[in-house]
């Protein structure tokens, strides 16, 4: 019933730019935080960044350190993941993800989440 579908990912060299964006859609969709999580090749899926649904709020993970800015489109329905000064580190499958905010999200472990976007591709070369 709700979908969320990502775009933007692709090649970059390092300290190059990226500009993610995730639509939702579907009747049953709600006021969720949206936000984005990635993995990397062989290693756990970690918390990247996610915004509220009225953008009051946003939270970043560590290794951002102010690199990556989340937005909300104007429609509610759509995040953007801003992504300067990219790194070999950053490459992984990026992954929107739409539920209710709790500390869990920074931990990765899926709660709190209800829906997931297949997920885009970022590889950065160095």
């Amino acid at each position: 019933q709700v979908q969320l579908v990502e775009s933007g990912g692709g090649l970059v060299q390092a300290g190059g730019s990226l500009r993610l964006s995730c639509a939702a859609s579907g009747r049953t969709f709600s006021r969720f935080t949206m936000g984005w999580f990635r993995q990397a090749p062989g290693k756990e899926r970690e918390f990247v960044a996610a915004v509220s649904w009225s953008v009051s709020s946003t939270y970043y993970a560590d290794f951002v350190k102010g690199r990556f800015t989340i937005s909300r489109g104007n429609a509610k329905n759509t995040a953007i993941l801003q992504m300067n000064s990219l790194n070999a580190e950053d490459t992984g499958v990026y992954y929107c993800a739409a539920g209710d905010w709790t500390s869990d999200w920074y931990h990765a472990s899926g709660l709190g989440i209800y829906y997931w976007g297949k997920g885009t591709l970022v590889t950065v070369s160095s």
